[in-house]
C-alpha cells in the first residue's frame, strides 16, 4: 500500500474523501457535483471518482435537478435514506425504548418494554429485553441485518470501552459493577459478528443528538444536560458534525457535593446536586413538606438521614406513587400553577440548586450553550427556567455567565434513542461509509507467550 509523507496510505485518503463528502451532503443538504468540490475542498476529479463509488455502493441518489446560470442543468445528489439502518437503545429509568431509523434518521419502528419491578436495573432482564426489542423492530419493518450499522445503546453510568471484552458500564446508582454489557449483549446472537454495539452514557448520547440536529447545532461547545428521576451532563466540543467528528465527555454531575452532610442520594453519598434537582427527589421533597402523594422516602424516611446504609437504595417492590413520576410531576406544576405555596417553594428550591450545579458547569467549562433535556428538564423548563438563568448567572463569575446562553433542547424526551442511534452513524461517517470489519484475531508476541508459559511451570511447582 503507497503512503505518503504524512504517514496517510491511499486508502486513508480514500476513506477521508468519502467520508467529506458524505458528511457534507447528509447535514448540508443536497448539492450539486460542482457545489461538492468548494464545499469539501476537494478537486472537480476527486468529488467525481468519489461520488462514483458512493452511488454504486447506494450510498447516495439524485434528488432532482437545477438550472444553472448560462449552463447545463445540474444534478443534486443526497444521501439514500434506505441505504442503510442503525437501532438506537435508551436503558431509561422505568423501561427500555429501543428503535429502528433509517440512514436519515427518520423513525421505521420502535418498542418500548417496562422495567418491572419499576425501576429494576437487573442486567439479565435489560438485556433480554433489548434483545427482544432488537427482533422486534426489525421485523416491524421488515430490515435484515445486512445493511444494519450497528446499534447504539444510551446507559445511565460511567462506560469503560478499554476492556478486553468490550465496553463495561459501572453505574453505582442502579447497582451495576463493572458489568460487561457488551459481551452480555454479543452473548445473545441477535445480531451477525460484523454488526457493533456501540455502549455510552446517555446524557453523551442526548448531547450529541442535540448538536448535531438540535439546540446546539452551529455551537463549536456546549454543555447538555440529562434532568430525568436524576440528572446527569455531558460537554460537547468540536460540536459542528458536518466539520468534524464530534467530540462529547460524560460528567458525573450529578453527583458533585452542593450540601455537606445532605440529603442522602441514590448513588449513597450526601449532599449530591441529583439528592436536590432530580425528579425523584423534587416530588420526595414535595411529598415530605405535606404537598403531595407519598414518595419514595417520607420527612424521616431512611434515604434523608445522615446515618443511611450507603449504597444504591433497593427499587424492589410496586412502585409508591401509584403512578407514573410524570404524571406525579404535572400535578406538582398544576399545584404550582394554583398558586400552591408548597409546590411553588419546592419548585424555587429546585431552580436554585439547578442554577448553582450550572454556574460549576460554566465556571468549570465555559461553554457557549447550556441545553437541559429529559423528560422532567422539559417539563419543568416553562416554570423554572427563569430563575434558573438567574441563580446560575448570580452563582457564577461574570465573564463566563455573561457568555454563555442557557435553554431548553430541542429534540424532545426521546432524544437519548436518536443520540444513541448516532453512535453507528458517526462510526459510518468515519469509515467513509464502509461497515468496519470485525477486529482479526491476533496471535500475542512469541515472547510473551514464553514467559506465559514460565510462569505457568512455576506455578505448577509451586
Amino acid at each position: 500500500m503507497t503512503t505518503g509523507r504524512s504517514g496517510r496510505t491511499v486508502r486513508d485518503l480514500r476513506r477521508g474523501n468519502r467520508s467529506a463528502v458524505l458528511q457534507r451532503l447528509y447535514f448540508g443538504g443536497p448539492m450539486s457535483r460542482q457545489e461538492l468540490g468548494p464545499a469539501t475542498g476537494l478537486s472537480s476529479g476527486s468529488v467525481s471518482n468519489v461520488v462514483g463509488e458512493l452511488v454504486a455502493d447506494g450510498l447516495l441518489e439524485e434528488a432532482g435537478v437545477v438550472d444553472s446560470d448560462g449552463g447545463r442543468p445540474r444534478t443534486l445528489l443526497r444521501v439514500a435514506p434506505g441505504s442503510a439502518h442503525m437501532i438506537g437503545v435508551d436503558v431509561g429509568e422505568t423501561r427500555v425504548r429501543v428503535e429502528l431509523f433509517d440512514l436519515t434518521l427518520t423513525e421505521l419502528a420502535r418498542t418500548e418494554m417496562p422495567l418491572l419491578p419499576r425501576g429494576c436495573y437487573d442486567v439479565g432482564p435489560i438485556v433480554d429485553h433489548i434483545r427482544t426489542g432488537i427482533a422486534a423492530v426489525l421485523a416491524e419493518a421488515g430490515v435484515g441485518t445486512d445493511r444494519l450499522l450497528g446499534v447504539g445503546v444510551g446507559v445511565p453510568g460511567i462506560v469503560d470501552r478499554d476492556a478486553a471484552d468490550g465496553a463495561v458500564v459501572h453505574g453505582q446508582t442502579i447497582g451495576w459493577d463493572a458489568v460487561p454489557l457488551e459481551a452480555l449483549l454479543r452473548a445473545t446472537g441477535a445480531l451477525p459478528a460484523e454488526v457493533p454495539y456501540i455502549i455510552d452514557n446517555g446524557a453523551r448520547t442526548l448531547g450529541q443528538a442535540e448538536m448535531w440536529f438540535g439546540a446546539g447545532r452551529g455551537a463549536r461547545e456546549a454543555v447538555v444536560v440529562l434532568f430525568g428521576s436524576g440528572v446527569g451532563a455531558s460537554l460537547i466540543t468540536d460540536g459542528s458534525p458536518d466539520g468534524g467528528t464530534t467530540e462529547g465527555t460524560p460528567l458525573e454531575w450529578g453527583h458533585l457535593t452542593v450540601s455537606v452532610r445532605g440529603r442522602r442520594c441514590r448513588c449513597g453519598a450526601l449532599g449530591c446536586l441529583e439528592a436536590y434537582t432530580g425528579a425523584e427527589s423534587l416530588l420526595a421533597r414535595w411529598a415530605e413538606q405535606g404537598g403531595g402523594p407519598a414518595g419514595r422516602a417520607g420527612p424521616d424516611g431512611p434515604e434523608d438521614r445522615a446515618d443511611a446504609p450507603e449504597g444504591p437504595r433497593s427499587r424492589g417492590g410496586p412502585d409508591p406513587y401509584g403512578a407514573a413520576e410524570e404524571e406525579a410531576l404535572g400535578a406538582l406544576l398544576a399545584a404550582a400553577d394554583a398558586a400552591d405555596p408548597v409546590a411553588l417553594a419546592v419548585l424555587e428550591e429546585t431552580a436554585e440548586y439547578l442554577g448553582a450545579g450550572l454556574s460549576d458547569l460554566i465556571n468549570l467549562f465555559q461553554p457557549e450553550r447550556i441545553l437541559i433535556g429529559g423528560w422532567a428538564g422539559l417539563m419543568l423548563g416553562p416554570h423554572i427556567l427563569p430563575a434558573v438563568r438567574e441563580h446560575a448567572t448570580r452563582y457564577s463569575l461574570r465573564h463566563p455567565a455573561g457568555r454563555v446562553a442557557i435553554s431548553l433542547g430541542s429534540l424532545g424526551p426521546d432524544a437519548v434513542t436518536v443520540g444513541a442511534a448516532t453512535l453507528p452513524l458517526s462510526a459510518f461517517f468515519t469509515t467513509g461509509g464502509r461497515r468496519a470489519a470485525p477486529e482479526p484475531q491476533t496471535e500475542p508476541p512469541g515472547w510473551r507467550t514464553a514467559l506465559e508459559v514460565r510462569g505457568e511451570a512455576a506455578a505448577r511447582r509451586a
